[in-house]
Parts: C-alpha cells; structure tokens; sequence
C-alpha cells in the first residue's frame, strides 16, 4: 500500500490508541489494590514451596495473554476442522449402528430359513415348562431364547392343582387359559399340558426324555428348588441335558400384578405425536422413535428386530384383514379373535393404540402395560403377520388404501365404553363396506383379570413386598447398587440389556 497522508494519520490514531490501552493497563496493575493481591499470590506461591523470584504484574498479564491468543489461534485454525472430524465420526458411527441391526435382522431371517431347511432332519427338541400365569412377553423371550437352542420347542404347563399344592393358591388364570396363550405363541411349537409344577426325576426320565423324546431342558439362570430344597433339575444337569438362558430383565407377573393394584400410571409411554410405524422387514421402519418411555423394562431396537423376525410382506392379491385396539394384558381371548381374524383372510396387520388414547377410552391407570410391552406381546402372537403401532384411532380412506386393507374385523366384546358397532372411529370404512364385527370367541377381558386378582389382594399385596426386596437384593448383587431399592435404581441402557437380555445368541446343538 502507497504511503498517503490519510494512512499515516490512521497508523497515528492505531499507535496512540494501543498506547493509551497499555499505559492504562499498567497503572491499573500498580494501584494499591492490585499490589496487595499481587503480594498475597506471592505468599501463596512461597507456602507452596515455589522459589523466588517471582513474576511481576507484566510477566503475569504477558503469560495470560500469550495462553488466550494461543487458545484463539488454536481455535480459528484447528478447531472447525475438529469438529467437522467428530461430526464426520458420529455419522459413521450411526451408520454402523444401521448396519449391525441390518445384520442382526438378516441372522434372524437365515434361522428361520434353515429350521425351514432343515424341517425333514432330525429336530433338537427342547423343553421348557412353568405356570406362566398371566403369560406376558418376558415369558415369550424366555421362548424365543430356549427355541434357538434347538429346533423344536415343547412347553409343559403346569396344572392348577400342582400349582395349588406347591404354593398355596390358584393361578388367575385357567389351565385352558393358559394353554391357548402359551399355543399362540409363535415360538413355541408343542404344548404339555397338566405338568406337575416339581418335576421329580422319574418325570423327566419317563415323560420327558421317554415320551416326548427331549434333548435339553432349559430353564432361566435364576435357581429353581422344590420344597425339600433340592435342585428340581439335578437329574437332567447329571445327564448333561440342561441349559440355562437369562431372565428378561425389568418384567415380572408379580410386577404387572402391582400396577393394578396400586394403580400406578408410572409405566405409560409419553406421546410424541409421531407416525405410526408398522414393524417388519417389508415397512423398513424407523425404530429410533420407540425408545422414550417409562418402564423397568426397556424396549431396545434388537428386542423388536427379534421378535419380529420371520415377517414378511403380503403377496400379491393377498386378502389383508386389519384389527386394532390397546391389547392390554395379551391373554387367551386376545389370541382366540386374532386366529378368528387371520382364517378370515391370507395376512393380518394388528394395529396398536398408544397409551393415551387408551387411556382416555378406558379410564383409571390403563393401560396395564405400556406401548411397547403391548406390541411385543402383539408380535409374540404366531397368528400375526405385521403390527402398526401407535396406531390412528380414526381409519381414513388414505390408511386403507395405504396398507392395501380389504377389511377392518372387530369384535363384539371389549374393555372400551363404545360398542364396536356405533364406534366413530370405524366410520370410513363402514361407509366403504370393508368393516364387519364378529363375534367374539371369549369374554374374558382386563376387568376380568382384574376382578380376580382383587379376590386375592392381600395375598398378591404380600407377594409383591417380598417380591420387590427380592429384586432390590438382585439389582444390588449384579449392578452393585448399594442399598438402592428397585424404584431408585439407575436405568439400565440398551447395552446392558443387550448383555442381560440373552447374552450372545447361543448356537442351535446338533
């Protein structure tokens, strides 16, 4: 730049400025005030054990300066590139995570593939048995885990009156209550009915091994002793035909027990307002939106991906048969209409409502279980073929021509005030003439349940006392919680879960 009279004023003015800033700066640090602070951090240095000399007032305001332009420089030339690298890491993380679930819903696939495959083999036969009172999807898990140890899983049921004399009291639930929900699972493919609740070990030589032809027997990791305090597996565990799978961590019968007791509402999912999302491979849904809620049980993207593997889409010309509703506390009558249903068409889509329409519908702390154990007991059902959750309440025209629907099916009983034949919300397609009620092959409903469970109050009341001190000693043991009860207790992530829920998937035993 030429050197003109106007520069060498502005160099002047600069000069002066910068001048007038210091000048000002250095009187400022020897004022009275600033020297005794000074004095007081040379002390602090000298008790510390730092040896004179020590820095002035120029030497200190020197350092601070050279560290902020150094942090500055830092940041003007390196730190948007580092971020820029960190959001370019998240991304590929993210992408990992896609694919790591795009893998894991492909090894589900390639398993039922090969039980397809190897239909003709020789099965591996596994047995499981239990009460499964008030069956719920940590009991289908249980299912799932114990099914992929072989090829053909055989259930026994135990019989009220076993279960009477082994525990004082009767199940809610019937034994043929309980059989058609333990048959309606898709993982399960034989059911025993009448199983003594202590299999002695002429039972298992005769009956399971004999009979049924088993291979192992599994049960959860967690003991299981008789009354005389013995291990009721000893003898299959010497035969070396036991295995054990993990417990489903957060849920329990006797915790659902306690939601209708205590009417608690603490379970409910918040409602975001999002898209229903149907769950299969054939919608490719997002699954990200369905991890906020409220459970002790949590809801992770591989617990869904499991329990809707082997879905597929609709073949052309399929006759689509659609229901819905809050499928609360999934039980017998729920599994009797969705067979009815599925022999009404080649493909059935199960919509279900979220908490709070539910709730508005029904009234005091319904729903029992929250959005996403209602759709995984849903998904755990062998007569479905998709589910939409979070589905509308109001069925539009666009919906059914969406979901290529040629009928909307409900059934004459329910736990809703409206009866399904003036209810609104099945306005569209009745006018359409894709809407028919049936009869309902049940009426056992939730306010059933519950009216049972009321019977016996106290004793449940006592149940679920000892029930969560056992679950505080539990969580203290594994997760070393201290003296941290159940409610306090930090959530579990998606990982620990993963690590909890069924380890590594075990491989099938040939």
């Amino acid at each position: 730049m030429p050197v003109t009279p106007e520069n060498v004023d502005k160099n002047d003015f600069s000069f002066s400025f910068l001048s007038d800033i210091t000048t000002t700066v250095v009187q400022l640090l020897h004022t009275p005030e600033a020297d005794a602070v000074f004095t007081r951090f040379h002390k602090f240095l000298g008790a510390c054990g730092v040896p004179p000399p020590y820095a002035g007032p120029e030497e200190l305001l020197l350092t601070v300066m050279t560290c902020v332009g150094t942090l500055f420089l830092y940041w003007l030339l390196l730190g948007r590139r580092h971020r820029r690298s960190r959001q370019d890491l998240q991304g590929d993380l993210q992408a990992a995570k896609r694919l790591v679930e795009e893998l894991e819903q492909q090894h589900a696939e390639a398993a039922e593939r090969e039980r397809a495959e190897t239909h003709n083999a020789k099965p591996v036969r596994i047995w499981m048995d239990g009460a499964f009172d008030m069956m719920h999807y940590g009991h289908m898990n249980a299912f799932r885990q114990g099914k992929n140890l072989g090829t053909y899983l055989i259930v026994g049921i135990n019989s009220d009156k076993s279960i009477r004399k082994c525990k004082g009291s009767s199940p809610v639930m019937t034994d043929q209550e309980r059989c058609t929900m333990v048959e309606g699972c898709k993982f399960v493919d034989q059911v025993v009915p009448e199983c003594p609740y202590v299999m002695d070990r002429e039972y298992l030589e005769t009956v399971v091994f004999g009979k049924y032809n088993v291979d192992y027997v599994v049960h959860g990791d967690d003991p299981c002793l008789d009354v005389d305090g013995n291990d009721v597996y000893d003898s299959a565990k010497r035969m070396g035909k036991y295995r054990s799978i993990a417990r489903t961590e957060g849920v329990s019968t006797t915790d659902i027990v306690g939601r209708m007791l205590l009417l608690t509402k603490s379970h409910h999912r918040n409602y975001t307002g999002e898209t229903p999302e149907r769950v299969s491979k054939a919608s490719q849904a997002s699954w990200g939106t369905l991890m906020n809620r409220k459970s002790q049980f949590l809801t992770t993207n591989r617990m869904l991906r499991l329990f809707s593997a082997g879905y597929k889409e609709a073949s052309p010309g399929a006759k689509i048969i659609y229901v819905d509703g809050a499928f609360d506390m999934f039980h017998a009558g729920h599994v009797k209409f969705l067979a009815q249903c599925k022999q009404m068409g080649d493909y059935l889509i199960v919509g279900v409502h979220n908490d709070q329409i539910v709730n508005k519908t029904r009234g005091s702390n319904m729903p029992i279980l929250n959005l996403h154990e209602r759709v995984l007991s849903v998904l755990g059902c062998k007569h479905v073929d998709d589910v939409l959750i979070d589905c509308p309440w109001v069925i539009n025209e666009q919906m059914l021509k969406s979901l290529n629907i040629h009928l909307v099916v409900a059934g004459s009983h329910s736990d809703n005030v409206e009866d399904a034949e003036t209810d609104a919300h099945y306005q569209v397609p009745k006018q359409l003439g894709k809407f028919k009620c049936v009869q309902s092959p049940s009426t056992l409903d939730v306010t059933t349940i519950a009216r049972r469970i009321k019977k016996q109050e106290a004793e449940y009341e006592k149940k679920i006392a000892k029930k969560k001190k056992a679950e505080a000693e539990y969580y203290q043991e594994r997760f070393n919680l201290g003296q941290a009860s159940t409610e306090e207790r930090p959530s579990l992530t998606a990982a620990d879960l993963a690590s909890l829920d069924a380890t590594p998937e075990p491989k099938k035993m040939r």
